[in-house]
């Protein structure tokens, strides 16, 4: 018997070109039966995760803070990016919304690949990447949830009580 090979890993964009060459299209994003990814972390998770990058003196000179917006119709292809970017280190902060703090190379290549699925379908989907500094970061604001961020961020000088 001859040993067994192990199959390459596959890059991102050439998995999403492997379903469309079996077919797969950009149609049915109107569908209403789509699989859940339940991979949004509580809210505290996330805002402690912020937070712990928020309370940092300096940022690595080689890192950078961005995050990741997109408006995709297709489930399928919206649940891939998804999972995707989970994989490749960044935080689900809302359905979609994604922050990340990563070495430049690694936002060049989510860049890359995203964009070459973007080019694969006809669609009118969006993708963002926003990149921010740490003193954008300090100064944001959160409106919901009854979470009090400039309370736990100490972005209050003075409280009453």
């Amino acid at each position: 018997m001859s040993p067994k090979r192990k199959k390459a890993p596959i890059s991102f964009p050439e998995m999403m070109l492997k379903y469309k060459r079996a077919g797969f299209t950009h149609k049915g994003a109107g569908t209403t039966s789509y699989q859940k990814i339940d991979l949004l972390a509580s809210l505290d998770e996330r805002i402690n995760c912020i937070l712990e990058i928020h309370t940092r003196n300096h940022l690595e000179a080689t890192k950078m803070l961005y995050f990741i917006l997109y408006d995709i119709e297709n489930n399928k292809v919206r649940n891939q990016i998804a999972k995707y970017l989970i994989k490749n280190g960044c935080l689900r902060v809302q359905k979609s919304v994604f922050f990340a703090e990563s070495e430049r190379t690694l936002f060049d290549q989510i860049h890359k690949d995203l964009k070459t699925i973007q080019e694969l379908y006809d669609n009118n989907d969006s993708i963002f990447f926003i990149p921010v500094s740490a003193d954008q970061l300090r100064s944001m604001k959160i409106v919901g949830q009854s979470i009090d961020f400039e309370l736990i961020t100490g972005s209050k000088t003075t409280l009453f009580f």
